[in-house]
């Protein structure tokens, strides 16, 4: 899975001379936290709600209502937008971008293609992206296996063993941690007697059924 497959491509943006009040109205507008900001098509920044606020006069500040109003009326983006922006290629891995937000603690890279703007991935982008890639919301059921005798195959073993049984499998995923080998595999069906009766191997321990997608 790449950057482009969850990205948003509808983009709301700004220049460096949209004064404040109107970036901070256009993101109440659209439920949004950062715009993007563009001269001669061109990314040329970014503009946060925490950007916004960092710009802001404290309470503490000895200037008059009228003094405050004037001033933050005068203020453009321009004038305290991001312009060190990172940034990721549409091609990336989207494990690519979990990593340069983790790396960097940000939480938006504006996605670029040839120099030019395509797109934005969020760390809501990415949760979606998660439950998306795991099959958490078809529902259904996931399991979790830990494999007591590794050996050349044995995901073949497990899914020969499921495929007789007629159940489809969604997604699976291999943990190797500290305390084992873990295999989770969610599958397309509800019925979780009929999983357990199913997975009997001695090639590993059943850990778990559960329904999934069932708090909302």
């Amino acid at each position: 899975m790449t950057v482009r497959d969850f990205m948003t491509e509808k983009l709301i943006t700004v220049t460096p001379q949209t004064p404040i009040f109107d970036a901070i109205d256009l993101m109440k507008k659209h439920d949004i936290h950062r715009l993007p900001v563009m001269e001669d098509h061109k990314l040329v920044g970014l503009i946060t709600q925490g950007v916004i606020q960092e710009s802001m006069p404290s309470k503490a500040t000895s200037l008059s209502v009228f003094e405050l109003n004037y001033l933050i009326n005068k203020t453009k983006v321009g004038d305290v937008m991001l312009t060190d922006v990172t940034t990721i290629k549409a091609d990336a891995l989207l494990e690519d971008a979990i990593k340069v937000m983790r790396t960097k603690s940000i939480g938006v890279l504006p996605v670029m293609e040839k120099n030019q703007l395509v797109g934005i991935i969020t760390n809501n982008d990415i949760f979606d992206a998660f439950l998306k890639i795991s099959g958490y919301e078809n529902g259904g059921v996931r399991v979790t296996l830990k494999i007591t005798k590794e050996h050349h195959g044995i995901l073949a073993v497990i899914a020969k063993e499921l495929a007789d049984a007629q159940m489809n499998i969604e997604t699976i995923v291999v943990n190797r941690l500290s305390k084992g080998i873990f295999v989770e595999i969610q599958l397309a069906t509800k019925d979780v007697e009929k999983v357990k009766a199913v997975l009997t191997s001695d090639d590993y321990e059943l850990v778990d059924v559960v329904l999934t997608n069932t708090i909302m």
